[in-house]
């Protein structure tokens, strides 16, 4: 698993541990990266194949300066392209190996995307608080994956917004707190592959755990990515509180 937040010790470097000793182990061959992605399929998160690293740091796609090398999608039509059926994704998986997959989220799901050290200290305090916490991913590029479910579409359409407003695949790195991934977003779903060496997206807990609320993780998460200096002042901002 991704690593020790840079050599430090104390509580981060034990919680670093404690993810580690919580990661599944995955396979590594075809069949394992199958049988991975129709679980999560199963678990009801609709899947899209997305690009793959290529040599060099480079995406799969023909984009030139691709600004998401192998995280997004390779249909324009990956929303409704997106999919449980069972035997079309046997059919992308087998024909496609190389592929990554994505999960579109705003339909089953969301997904609350948070940098790793804040992620990991909320996670602790919520499994310790006997919060159901649900299915958990890691990206090695620093950013921890909750998926909770999904608030749907509120009658009072005032109280929602489009992921655009908040967290556009294609500009995330302007968000380097909280993301809340919902209608018209997406993210990686395990196991997938990103750019450089060993790097990866993989389970922390795996998508048997049932999807929660995301208002039952979202006060601590937030509390906790504010301590950690990754989240901007929300005083005043129009947050999506009622159900």
């Amino acid at each position: 698993m991704s690593a020790e937040f840079d050599g430090r010790t104390g509580r981060q470097g034990k919680i670093s541990q404690w993810l580690r000793g919580r990661r599944p182990k995955e396979a590594a061959d075809d069949s394992g990266r199958e049988a991975l992605l129709l679980a999560a399929a199963g678990a009801g998160l609709p899947l899209a194949p997305a690009a793959h690293p290529a040599p060099g740091y480079r995406c799969s796609c023909d984009r030139v300066g691709c600004p998401t090398p192998a995280r997004h999608p390779v249909s324009f039509a990956w929303q409704t392209q997106s999919t449980t059926d069972r035997t079309q994704i046997e059919r992308w998986s087998r024909h496609q190996p190389q592929a990554n997959f994505i999960t579109a989220t705003g339909m089953v799901h969301d997904v609350l995307d948070v940098p790793l050290e804040a992620g990991s200290e909320a996670m602790e305090r919520l499994l310790a608080a006997d919060i159901e916490v649900g299915p958990v991913a890691e990206s090695d590029d620093g950013r921890l994956l909750f998926f909770t479910l999904t608030r749907g579409t509120p009658e009072d359409e005032d109280e929602w917004w489009p992921c655009e407003l908040d967290c556009h695949p294609e500009t995330m790195d302007e968000h380097p707190g909280l993301r809340w991934h919902c209608r018209g977003s997406y993210v990686l779903v395990p196991p997938a592959r990103l750019p450089g060496e060993n790097q990866s997206v993989h389970w922390v807990r795996g998508p048997e755990h049932p999807l929660p609320d995301p208002l039952t993780l979202l006060e601590i998460l937030t509390e906790t990515c504010a301590r950690h200096g990754t989240e901007p002042d929300y005083e005043g901002a129009a947050w999506p509180t009622r159900l």
